[in-house]
C-alpha cells in the first residue's frame, strides 16, 4: 500500500487499541459498513487459553484486513498510525485523538456501549420512534432485507456452534471410549486383548482427528458466521447514522423554510428590521447545505460498501460452505477408512474359535 511508508513493520498492540481504532472509524466514517470486532468474552478472557488466543488473533486479523481492502477506511491516519507508528508515538497519538473525539467510552465500556447502540438502531430502523424518515422504496427494501439477514444469520450462527460443540464433544467421547478399551484390554489376554488395544488405537487417532477438526470449524465455520452477524449489526448502526442525518436535515430544512416566510412578512411590515433576520436566513440555508451534504455522504458511502458487502458476502458465505461440507466429508472417509481396516480382524476365525471355546 502506497500509503504506508515502509513494506514491513513490526508493532505491538493490545486488544484495547483495536477497540480504540474499531470506535474512531465507527466515529469517523458515518454510512460506511465497519467491520466487525470480535467481543470481550466475560469467562475466556480470564483464561487465555492458546485455543482462544488463536480464534482472536484470526479474528483481528480478518478485521485488519478488511479495514485496509476497504478504498475508505485504509485512508484513515488512525488506521496509518495503528498499522506503523511505534509504541510511544502510537500512545502520543491514541492519547490526543481520543482527547479530542466525543467518542471517549473507555475499551472496558465497549460491550455496553454495542449494547446501547443496538437498542438505538431497533428504534429508528423498526420505526419504535415517531420520527421523520425517507420513502425511498428501495432504501425500505433494503431495510428489511437487513432486518431479516441478521435474523437468520444469527440462527444459523447458533446452530453451527452447537454442530461445533457436538463434533468437539464426539472426539472427546471416543478418547474417553479409547482409554476405557485399553483398561479392559490389560484383563484380558490373547487374540481379545489384541483386539481391544487395535480398536483403542483406532477410537484414539479418531479422536485426535476429531479434535482437530472441531478446532478448524470454529475458525472456518462458526467464527466467519459470527463475524458476519457482526457485520450486518454494523449496516444497521449506519442505517441510524443515515436516518439521523436523514432527520437533521429535515429538521433544519423545516427551520430555514419559517424563517425565510418569517423574512418576506418582516420585509412587508418592518423593512428596518429586516437586515438582522437575512444574517439569520443565511446562517440557517449554511447549515440546512451542510446537513445535506453530511447526509449525502452517508447515503452515499452506503450504497457504495452495500455493493461491496453483497458481492463479498457471497464469495465468503459459499467458502464457508464449502469449507464445511469438505471438512465433514474428509471425516467421514477417514473414519470409514479407519474402522474398515479392523473388519478383518474382528471377523478373524482365530477370534471366533476363541469365543466359541470359552462358550
Amino acid at each position: 500500500m502506497q500509503d504506508f511508508r515502509e513494506t514491513e513493520k513490526i508493532v505491538i498492540r493490545r486488544f484495547s487499541d483495536f477497540v480504540w481504532l474499531y470506535e474512531r472509524l465507527m466515529e469517523c466514517y458515518k454510512g460506511a459498513v465497519i467491520p466487525s470486532l470480535p467481543g470481550k468474552n466475560a469467562v475466556e478472557k480470564f483464561r487465555f487459553t492458546a485455543e482462544f488466543i488463536e480464534v482472536r488473533r484470526k479474528a483481528l486479523d480478518v478485521f485488519l484486513k478488511r479495514v485496509t481492502a476497504h478504498p475508505e477506511l485504509r485512508k484513515s491516519e488512525d488506521v496509518k498510525n495503528f498499522l506503523q507508528a511505534d509504541e510511544e508515538i502510537w500512545a502520543m497519538e491514541k492519547t490526543r485523538s481520543t482527547e479530542s473525539s466525543v467518542f471517549k467510552k473507555k475499551p472496558s465500556d465497549f460491550m455496553q456501549m454495542l449494547k446501547d447502540v443496538q437498542s438505538r438502531v431497533s428504534d429508528a430502523v423498526m420505526r419504535k420512534e415517531k420520527v421523520v424518515e425517507e420513502t425511498d422504496p428501495e432504501y425500505e427494501r433494503m431495510k428489511h432485507y437487513v432486518v431479516e439477514l441478521e435474523e437468520h444469520l444469527a440462527e444459523a450462527q447458533r446452530h453451527a456452534m452447537r454442530l461445533v460443540k457436538r463434533q468437539r464433544e464426539s472426539g472427546k467421547n471416543l478418547a474417553d471410549f479409547s482409554k476405557a478399551l485399553k483398561l479392559l484390554s490389560q484383563c484380558e489376554s490373547g487374540a481379545l486383548k489384541q483386539t481391544l488395544s487395535d480398536v483403542a488405537d483406532r477410537a484414539e487417532e479418531l479422536a485426535a482427528k476429531q479434535q482437530k477438526q472441531g478446532l478448524d470449524l470454529l475458525l472456518t465455520f462458526e467464527e466467519p458466521l459470527k463475524e458476519y452477524v457482526g457485520i450486518v449489526q454494523n449496516i444497521k448502526v449506519a442505517m441510524a447514522d443515515r436516518a439521523h442525518a436523514y432527520r437533521e436535515h429535515q429538521e433544519l430544512l423545516e427551520a430555514y423554510s419559517l424563517k425565510k416566510l418569517s423574512l418576506e412578512k418582516q420585509r412587508l411590515l418592518r423593512p428596518d428590521k429586516a437586515g438582522d433576520m437575512e444574517a439569520d436566513l443565511q446562517l440557517s440555508k449554511e447549515q440546512c447545505d451542510e446537513a445535506q451534504t453530511r447526509y449525502q455522504r452517508i447515503v452515499d458511502l452506503m450504497n457504495q460498501d452495500m455493493l461491496r458487502f453483497q458481492e463479498g458476502k457471497t464469495h465468503d458465505l459459499g467458502l464457508v460452505l464449502q469449507n464445511f461440507a469438505r471438512a465433514q466429508a474428509e471425516l467421514a472417509m477417514c473414519t470409514a477408512d479407519t474402522w474398515g481396516t479392523l473388519l478383518p480382524v474382528l471377523g478373524s476365525s482365530s477370534m471366533t474359535r476363541e469365543e466359541d471355546a470359552y462358550t
